[in-house]
């Protein structure tokens, strides 16, 4: 999810290991993220929420379980003394946390309001409110003091979750304390590692596909990475300088499907808070037509049939001198969740669809969760770099 505006206890294991964060194989605190899906407002139309998102672009460990939504991934996120749980959607693709969307802000002990005001437009849905400084609590072990934090007094599109726990660049949050333009304000991760919490300012991301309403099956480590979720090499690559994706997640990468290139090497990002896979529309288009799909008036998904997805081919992704394979499988949407986005229940949907803009605009892709739940991710400050491995996940075929 990107913000409009100027838009996770370990040691080093050591310097000549080529900038990796410290592995996390007995984890002392997990924080639980969930995937669920939200139908309070009706049916999901998936394209129409993440082009919506894409349309705003300007530019010592402890992990916590996450639920996945099935359209969002979502923390559970204590703010007081005693605390009050919300929530979160976790997202990379913007940095500031906000809460009262759905339940109300509660004031403790510990809440402190600066009287600043704060917004920021998702293009799927915004916020507008007031800046607090209180105590947020991820998990055992991972309790932040003077937390910067939005209230928000409006939002819009955020229907069954209380805000954002937002977990991306600094940059991100420039602008949106709207009487100090080019303030930025400390994100979680950053106020972990300067309280002493954690030792990098890395968070380790583990998603996996789901074909229920709500799993949590997801994982967010913070200040390293967790060995126990992944099963190949980590493999790094460098933050691109292009911009506008410098100011995300954002990295070089090639895609082909098969053996075709449909996107020469270009800057796009990563980003947890968008659901599918978006490409440049030239690229796009070239999937489009390999496959044989037809666009789905429906869902605005596009559609195959059981033929053509029995020879549907590899689409690869080529970052560095890597290749992550997403498999036939792995490139729809999963079938008992097909009624929930407005589908038809034996219909198979394709999770690759279309950015809306044409390649060299400086952001060319989004690997959305869709890709995440295939491989482990590892978004890392410190070392400006993100990194992946495959999982027990990577080939799987439950959807």
């Amino acid at each position: 999810m990107f913000p409009a505006a100027s838009l996770l206890t370990t040691l080093l294991l050591a310097l000549s290991i080529a900038a990796s964060p410290v592995e996390v194989r007995n984890s002392p605190v997990t924080l639980p993220i969930a995937r669920r899906l939200n139908t309070s407002g009706g049916t999901i139309n998936l394209l129409q929420h993440d082009q919506s998102r894409d349309s705003t672009l300007s530019r010592r460990t402890g992990s916590i379980t996450v639920t996945n939504d099935a359209v969002s991934y979502i923390a559970d996120v204590g703010v007081g003394s005693p605390a009050t749980t919300y929530y979160l959607i976790v997202d990379t693709g913007s940095s500031n946390t906000w809460v009262g969307a759905d339940t109300k802000y509660v004031k403790t002990s510990t809440s402190v309001d600066t009287d600043e005001p704060v917004a920021v437009d998702y293009g799927s849905g915004s916020f507008t409110g007031t800046e607090y400084t209180d105590t947020v609590t991820l998990g055992d072990g991972l309790t932040i003091t003077a937390q910067s934090i939005g209230v928000a007094a409006t939002s819009t599109g955020f229907t069954g979750v209380d805000g954002i726990l937002g977990i991306g660049p600094l940059i991100l949050t420039e602008g949106t304390l709207t009487d100090e333009p080019d303030t930025t304000i400390p994100t979680v991760t950053d106020n972990l590692y300067s309280q002493g919490i954690i030792s990098e300012i890395v968070v380790g991301v583990s998603f996996e596909p789901t074909t229920t309403e709500s799993d949590a099956n997801g994982e967010l480590t913070f200040g390293g990475v967790d060995a126990t979720r992944y099963t190949g090499t980590l493999a790094y690559t460098p933050l691109t300088t292009t911009e506008p994706a410098s100011y995300y997640w954002g990295i070089n990468e090639s895609i082909t499907y098969g053996t075709t290139t449909i996107l020469a090497e270009t800057a796009g990002i990563v980003d947890t808070g968008t659901t599918l896979i978006l490409l440049a529309s030239n690229a796009y288009d070239e999937y489009k037509s390999a496959t044989g799909a037809t666009l789905d008036e429906s869902t605005g998904l596009l559609r195959i049939t059981t033929t053509q997805y029995s020879a549907l081919k590899d689409l690869n992704f080529v970052v560095g001198s890597n290749t992550y394979t997403l498999t036939a499988n792995a490139q729809i949407w999963p079938r008992s969740l097909n009624t929930y986005i407005g589908g038809t229940t034996n219909y198979v949907y394709l999770v690759v669809n279309d950015l809306g803009t044409p390649s060299g605009e400086g952001l060319d892709f989004i690997n959305g969760y869709t890709f995440l739940e295939r491989f482990y991710a590892v978004f890392d400050t410190t070392n400006s770099q993100v990194g992946f491995a495959t999982t027990a996940y990577t080939d799987a075929t439950t959807n």
